[in-house]
């Protein structure tokens, strides 16, 4: 799949160098990724949270981030609309929520 805003995680990365390892290891995953419905983005990560049809939420370095994606299964596109603390977390609708 290929990560639109792939330079808003290396962005959050570089301003949270606790968050970069698993960033990393999260946009490899997905890159190689050739998903086709949501039940395949929660069976390979664990983390993973259905929010709906098409958005999921996931726990970065242990929970302490989150991470909104939207996914456009047929185009193999997968959107960050989320990356913050679990603070910053708490005071967004998941649902809707479209920060970049």
């Amino acid at each position: 799949m290929r990560i639109i805003a792939r330079r808003t995680l290396l962005t959050f990365a570089a301003k949270n160098p606790a968050a970069k390892p698993a960033l990393l290891r999260w946009a490899a995953l997905v890159e190689s990724a050739c998903w086709t419905k949501m039940a395949d983005v929660t069976g390979a990560l664990s983390s993973a949270k259905t929010l709906s049809a098409e958005r999921a939420r996931f726990e970065v370095s242990g929970g302490d981030f989150r991470l909104i994606a939207a996914f456009d299964f047929r185009r193999q596109i997968v959107f960050v609309k989320f990356l913050g603390t679990h603070a910053e977390y708490d005071r967004v609708d998941a649902a809707t929520v479209a920060q970049f």
